[in-house]
């Protein structure tokens, strides 16, 4: 999972992004709210973590251009400030979760799990799925209780197509999760990823909607 982190202090930026390593998150930092995203790209984040108070502007106001443009990523709010009305400005402004500084780092990435999970509809740490057990923090996956040998991008094909079973994921969209901090792989890749997924897990599981992506049984 690519995390999108715009926050101007230094130290925490540092430590932020060690922490995700850690927990084997990705993340790209952003210190200004003129070199955030104007627009917030589903196929290159999964969540965003917003400082309000930045050197050029309110965190507030990113987040609303963001809502107003129909973006529904996840954005946890990291701030000083803990007055009441902040933290109700942050949440009817559009923002999925509030996290007062100081914090600790582990409450923060329970966090992020949190609006994830709620995020791709399910409820726990392990998303059920028929005979398919994903735990995307431990990164495994099992098919009728047997665990599932998944490649790095194999987990993380399963990974995207379960956030939303029934629902088509473009090729295009799967070709940049599958590469977050880098160049999308090509077409012909992403084929040969879904293809050892399919012989993993079974091939009717995953379905091919022609001209557009790949979708997993519902």
């Amino acid at each position: 999972m690519h995390i999108l982190l715009i926050e101007d202090d230094l130290d925490l930026g540092r430590a932020l992004q060690a922490a995700l390593k850690v927990e084997g998150l990705s993340s790209e930092w952003r210190r200004r709210g003129a070199d955030a995203p104007r627009a917030l790209d589903a196929t290159v984040f999964d969540c965003v973590l917003l400082d309000l108070s930045l050197p050029d502007g309110s965190g507030l106001d990113l987040l609303a251009r963001w809502r107003r443009e129909g973006s529904s990523l996840p954005v946890i709010v990291i701030t000083a400030r803990s007055a009441v009305e902040d933290r109700l400005a942050g949440l009817d402004g559009g923002a999925d979760d509030f996290v007062i500084k100081p914090f600790a780092t582990a409450e923060l990435i329970s966090r992020i799990r949190a609006v994830l999970r709620r995020s791709a509809r399910q409820a726990s740490e392990v998303w059920t799925l028929g005979a398919l057990a994903i735990e995307p923090r431990r990164h495994t996956a099992s098919l009728n209780g047997a665990p599932l040998e998944l490649s790095p991008r194999e987990f993380r094909l399963l990974l995207e197509l379960a956030r939303e079973p029934g629902a088509v994921v473009a090729k295009g969209v799967l070709a940049q999760k599958l590469e977050p901090l880098g160049e999308p792989l090509d077409f012909a890749a992403v084929e040969v990823h879904v293809s050892n997924l399919r012989r993993k897990i079974g091939s009717a599981l995953v379905h091919t909607v022609r001209g557009v992506g790949y979708m997993l049984a519902s």
